[in-house]
């Protein structure tokens, strides 16, 4: 089983139904469902995520879909070091910075994100939702 964590982008997609994004994003929570892949979140992507989806949809339609989220992923504590390495780090965008420790502190080798040209610095595997599910099927 593969683990990987999954950038905040990937599950906007599937919380606000971004389409043509939807798609591929959801597939991953089949593979999660198969168990190849084990994922990952942040708990500061979970926070975004909140306050984006209850913006568009609604308070309540975002707290369940945070708790729903939680039952599937697991969920990486962000703490003083990881903050600390992110800033740094020449990795331009400090919250993508914070997803890439986060990472390697967890030794997760692989991120999920629809903007891998944010990654490029980070050393690890990135991947689209889309290349992660050729990669695996």
């Amino acid at each position: 089983m593969k683990d990987i964590l999954l950038d905040t982008n990937i599950i906007l997609d599937i919380a606000l139904r971004r389409e043509p994004h939807f798609i591929h994003a959801s597939k991953l929570f089949d593979l999660i469902d198969e168990k190849l892949i084990k994922g990952y979140i942040t708990a500061t992507s979970l926070t975004d995520i909140y306050y984006i989806a209850r913006k568009e949809k609604s308070r309540n339609e975002a707290k369940e879909f945070i708790f729903d989220l939680i039952k599937i992923l697991e969920v990486l504590e962000v703490d003083k070091a990881i903050v600390q390495d992110a800033l740094a780090s020449d990795i331009d965008d400090f919250e993508d910075g914070v997803q890439v420790y986060a990472a390697k502190y967890n030794e997760i080798k692989t991120i999920v994100t629809r903007n891998k040209k944010d990654f490029q610095k980070s050393k690890l595997e990135i991947l689209t939702s889309k290349e992660l599910i050729q990669q695996l099927t």
